[in-house]
């Protein structure tokens, strides 16, 4: 059963690594993005939250401090969901429609977040396959 939390923190942790990576690569779109969604200093906020999204997709898949790595990720995903999915705000229904789906999945990816928020803290070092216990 190691092998399957395993996979669990693989398949939740690559969605946040190669999102992080992508808020590097593609920095520039991404702030004119977030600009234009209203986000408050949108060239530092893509910095802040890609490394946020980078560092806990990788403290959850390699089981440091997971517990410090989920909280990165409610922390990124909750006011994210918010200020850059705000699919109330359009009047284009598909447009609506787009950003619903992305202010869902962030919001389900909040509480799987939680949940291996709650699994780092209460079975700590006892779980399988990490490399530190937790930091709380």
């Amino acid at each position: 059963m190691d092998i399957v939390f395993l996979a669990a923190r693989v398949l939740f942790a690559v969605i946040f690594i190669a999102s992080g990576i992508g808020h590097f690569a593609n920095r520039k779109q991404m702030a004119e993005y977030a600009a234009a969604m209203g986000a408050p200093a949108p060239g530092a906020g893509v910095l802040v939250t890609g490394a946020m999204i980078l560092a806990g997709g990788l403290m959850i898949l390699l089981g440091i401090w997971g517990d410090l790595g989920a909280l990165l990720l409610v922390a990124f995903l909750l006011p994210t969901s918010f200020i850059m999915h705000a699919f109330w705000k359009h009047e284009d229904p598909q447009m609506a429609q787009a950003e619903q789906v992305s202010f869902l999945k962030n919001i389900s990816l909040s509480g799987g977040a939680l949940a291996f928020f709650w699994l780092f803290v209460e079975y700590g070092s006892d779980l399988p396959i990490t490399i530190t216990g937790p930091l709380f």
